[in-house]
């Protein structure tokens, strides 16, 4: 067998044949990854990685093995020498695996200078060397296997014709099909379930999973199965003996135990730096009870820009991930804007039920056209859909940062449906009203958003005077009660219902504002308002948990623009102006409520002082080290604006605790004091409980358009997102114990990119070392070949 191996190696370089398909082989693919505009290019493609060469390989290797592997037995069959070969002292399957190693290695020689690019991507990431090296070794696994199975298939091929043409051709259409085949034949199909059943049968399926840097059992299988079975093939095709039955069954045993171990093995290796298809457990947990069918249809298909197919090919990987845990689960891929002559009532259909699109401009040959996609999915299951926002809005970001961001999401936007989607009985919200909180339609965009989580009612303490015993009975049916943003004082008798709820067991959010100013009142002939006191009685309150709200406002020169205008009448321009009384306050990612959310919009926030007791204190949300209190009664005027203090006056103030998430055994504010009202089995300590407290009402407010509430958290005078929806959705589902989606929430996954200044500064230099290095790479091998065979014939 070693003896067939080197003479194939010794025949394909002593000859100028193999020297001219290597090098033509890494010429092309430089040319194509490097400096052809088109969909090939990695320096157009702008992501830190080799998925485009993994894409290309495929496809060069269906006509560089032919290529290579057509006269193996052909001609050895049209020369003659067949026989010769056949009557040494080697078995048939020798003769085969001798052949089929020289030619793997040979394409392996040629694969190996490909490695240059990835010294290319590292040195041209925004970060140097931030690419995925388990990704990236992942994919150069792929090309193995795929390697191994062209080769198998040319020799295949070249065993049955004399005429190495045939065999070429052959080689390439079997290779094609079982490549790219199986992946037409299913398009034929309407059924999901049937195409990927179709798909699966096919090598590009399993390659695409392989080459995404996860391992899988079932995937390796499925190429030594293909490889073994053309390599028998191969042998009883040039085998003059009787065929043999026991050679047979071993072989289909063989195959029949690879085929069963990559259907019942679901043992998968995920080599990426960030196990990003590897679902935590809690995402698993979400797919893990559905009985029958769940249907996702993604609305990514069709022409897409780069930045959205990369979206489009995350988002079905992360399902392929979730179906691997319950074969219930299934999706589809679909393009809502396929029918060309109905688009405009296809878009006004799927705003109407929430799907808004995304404005994407792009800029080709010079020319500009907007596109619309709806980076949207839709699950399924009977007669329940849930909508799963694919593209996440990112404050100040462009559109291909905003899809990277998206990525980093899209686990628990899917954990997050499916959940949804399992949901029985839900825990119960109060939204206290009565004592001048936000009007509901302030509030709409939030209780929609956690409504499909919790139900949610509204509750009123108006009866307290009246009947304590049965209000106190009634709010603790809640799980959670929501205060948000009262004006008027809280009466003791209601402050001691809250206060055994809170005692008891109950969950709370406080949305409280210690000062009264609101922004319309500065819109006057003066241009300023005065800002009070607001007292709600609740400092007692308070005190005995472990805080205390100041009656100070938040001054902060990171903070969010307000729109006024300037000029008038038909002259007038709207600028948007710096506003220190609305901190833009960063995350610092230290706690699950808080981690991988948006910028936090505030108005007028207090701070607040945590004191010392029993209950643990957790600082969720702090102004930024630029930030100072600023006293009360004051005046608060919109010229402020061009009269702001010098930064240095900021610094060694900030840091200003705005948020506070209280933990621990709450003891009651009336303990050691007489109660106002009544209540039979009051308590003074109760059991573990937890409590969210934010110093501005403001952060659950929706703006209006026209009326109708605008999303929470998008500012329509800017046209900025932020954080603000994210955040209190993670504060309830915390304070609930919906814990499991904030930590896959909090899973973070890196997508690197190149660096377009880097690009433009060294884009030559790497386009010629791609081109020049391999090329030259195939130069020196075969030099140092010709040496050693000259010295080794030399007497």
């Amino acid at each position: 067998m070693y003896a067939i191996f080197k003479k194939e190696i010794q025949s394909f370089f002593s000859s100028l044949i193999g020297y001219l398909i290597l090098s033509l082989f890494l010429v092309l693919s430089g040319l194509f990854l490097w400096v052809f505009k088109g969909p090939f290019n990695i320096l157009d493609y702008g992501f830190a990685d080799l998925s485009l060469f993994f894409l290309l390989a495929p496809w060069v290797f269906l006509f560089l093995i032919p290529a290579l592997t057509m006269k193996s037995f052909a001609e050895e069959k049209s020369l003659g020498t067949i026989e010769l070969l056949l009557i040494k002292p080697l078995t048939t399957n020798q003769l085969t695996l001798g052949k089929f190693l020289a030619y793997f290695v040979l394409c392996v020689i040629a694969v190996l200078p490909t490695i240059i690019y990835v010294f290319a991507i590292s040195d041209l990431g925004i970060v140097k060397g931030n690419y995925d090296f388990g990704q990236v070794l992942g994919s150069y696994f792929g090309i193995l296997f795929l390697i191994a199975t062209y080769v198998s298939i040319g020799l295949f091929s070249s065993s049955l014709t004399q005429n190495q043409i045939v065999s070429f051709l052959l080689a390439v259409t079997i290779s094609f099909f079982f490549f790219y085949g199986f992946e037409s034949v299913a398009s034929l199909f309407e059924d999901g379930k049937q195409q990927r059943w179709i798909q699966s049968l096919g090598a590009k399926y399993h390659f695409d999973n392989i080459a995404k840097g996860v391992i899988s059992i079932q995937n390796v299988c499925y190429f030594l199965s293909l490889t073994i079975l053309f390599h028998w093939l191969t042998s009883r095709n040039i085998s003059t003996s009787p065929s043999n039955k026991i050679s047979f069954i071993k072989v289909v045993s063989v195959l029949i135990l690879l085929i069963c171990l990559g259907r019942f093995a679901n043992y998968r290796f995920d080599l990426t730096k960030d196990k990003r298809y590897t679902l935590s457990q809690e995402a698993k947990l979400t797919v893990e009870d559905f009985d029958s069918p769940v249907i996702v249809d993604i609305l990514l298909e069709g022409n897409l820009p780069s930045e959205f197919a990369r979206l489009q090919a995350e988002t079905t990987q992360l399902l392929d991930a979730f179906k691997a845990e319950n074969k219930n689960l299934s999706y589809n891929l679909v393009n809502p804007l396929e029918d060309t002559s109905n688009q405009q009532q296809t878009i006004s259909d799927l705003q109407q039920i929430g799907l808004a699109p995304a404005d994407v401009t792009i800029q080709e040959d010079g020319k500009v056209s907007r596109e619309f996609v709806f980076p949207w999915a839709m699950v399924n299951s009977g007669n329940k859909t849930v909508k799963v926002p694919l593209l996440k809005n990112t404050l100040g970001a462009n559109t291909e940062e905003r899809v990277n961001n998206s990525v980093q999401q899209l686990e628990y936007a899917f954990a997050d449906a499916f959940t949804k989607l399992n949901i029985l009985e839900k825990k119960r919200i109060a939204v206290l009203k009565g004592n001048g909180e936000l009007d509901d339609i302030y509030i709409t965009d939030f209780l929609t958003s956690i409504r499909e989580y919790y139900n949610i009612a509204a509750f009123t303490l108006d009866s307290v005077a009246s009947s304590p015993q049965k209000t106190l009975k009634e709010l603790q049916t809640f799980d959670l009660a929501l205060i948000a943003k009262p004006t008027e004082a809280f009466t003791d008798e209601e402050k001691y219902v809250l206060d055994q709820f809170v005692v008891e067991g109950g969950k709370s959010i406080w949305l409280l504002d210690k000062v009264a100013m609101e922004l319309d009142s500065l819109f006057n002939e003066k241009g300023s308002s005065i800002a009070t006191l607001k007292d709600l009685n609740l400092t007692d309150f308070f005190f005995k948990y472990g805080v205390r709200l100041n009656p100070v406002l938040v001054n902060d020169l990171y903070n969010t623009p307000i729109v006024l205008a300037t000029g008038s009448n038909s002259d007038s321009n709207y600028n948007p102006l710096p506003w220190v009384y609305n901190p833009m306050v960063f995350s610092k990612n230290d706690h699950p409520i808080n981690t991988n959310i948006e910028a936090v919009r505030m108005q007028f926030a207090n701070t607040i002082d945590t004191l010392s007791n029993q209950n643990s204190k957790t600082i969720l949300l702090r102004s930024s080290p630029l930030s100072q209190e600023e006293g009360i009664p004051s005046e608060i005027k919109l010229s402020s604006i061009t009269e702001q203090k010098p930064k240095e006056s900021y610094v060694g103030k900030g840091n200003l605790p705005l948020a506070v998430l209280l933990e621990g055994e709450f003891k009651s504010a009336y303990s050691n004091r007489i109660a106002p009202i009544k209540i039979a089995e009051n308590l003074d300590v109760g059991p573990d409980n937890k409590m969210i407290i934010i110093s501005d009402g403001d952060i659950i407010k929706n703006q209006l358009r026209n009326g109708q509430p605008l999303e929470l958290g998008y500012d329509k005078w800017t046209n900025n997102f932020y954080g603000n929806k994210e955040f209190l959705i993670n504060c309830v589902n915390y304070l609930l114990d919906d814990t499991g989606l904030l930590k896959i929430r909090a899973k973070e996954v890196d997508i690197p990119l190149l660096d377009p200044q880097k690009i433009m500064a060294n884009k030559v230099k790497w386009q010629v070392i791609t081109i020049l290095v391999p090329f030259l790479l195939i130069l020196l091998f075969g030099s140092i070949f010709h040496i050693y065979r000259k010295r080794q014939f030399t007497v």
